[in-house]
């Protein structure tokens, strides 16, 4: 009986941890943390949270950045979730495209010679939001500009804002 007990155990204990998570909906709800903004001049902290819900329409969420109790109201839309393929949807005319891998989103976009990367990443009880960004005007080449040692475009990382967002 013991045997048979802790076979019904293991199972039931190894069956947890392999059950994978579905992405967006096992990710769904409200994070809640505060927000690092760094760079050359320091760190400032602000709060900040994430609401990422569902909508009455299949295939698009609400996707809502608070910073300081101030709401940005996006939507985040499939266009192939088999692909990973998404759009985040500003609602003022700016549609980004997205991709979601292994349970984070990830984009990369330039506005005013700004190049933008943010990726956010989920786990069971909490995700990390993470932007770096960069002048596209303080490029600097390097490399020989051969097939052998092809020329490399090279962007300084002028700040990163960071998040631990924890879901309540």
């Amino acid at each position: 009986m013991k045997f048979f007990v802790c076979i019904i155990s293991f199972l039931t204990f190894g069956l947890s941890f392999s059950q994978k998570k579905t992405f967006p909906d096992d990710f769904l709800g409200k994070y809640k943390g505060t927000l690092e903004i760094i760079n050359v001049k320091g760190k400032k902290e602000i709060d900040m949270e994430f609401h990422f819900t569902k909508t009455d329409t299949i295939g698009t969420y609400k996707y809502v950045l608070v910073y300081n109790n101030q709401h940005r109201n996006y939507f985040l839309i499939e266009k192939d979730k088999e692909k990973g393929q998404y759009y985040i949807d500003e609602n003022n005319g700016i549609i980004l495209q997205a991709s979601v891998f292994n349970n984070s989103i990830f984009s990369m976009f330039e506005v005013q010679g700004n190049l933008i990367t943010t990726t956010e990443k989920f786990y069971s009880d909490y995700m990390d939001f993470e932007i770096t960004f960069t002048n596209t005007n303080k490029v600097e080449t390097t490399g020989k500009g051969t097939e052998e040692i092809p020329e490399v475009k090279v962007y300084p990382i002028l700040g990163v804002q960071k998040a631990r967002l924890y879901k309540l």
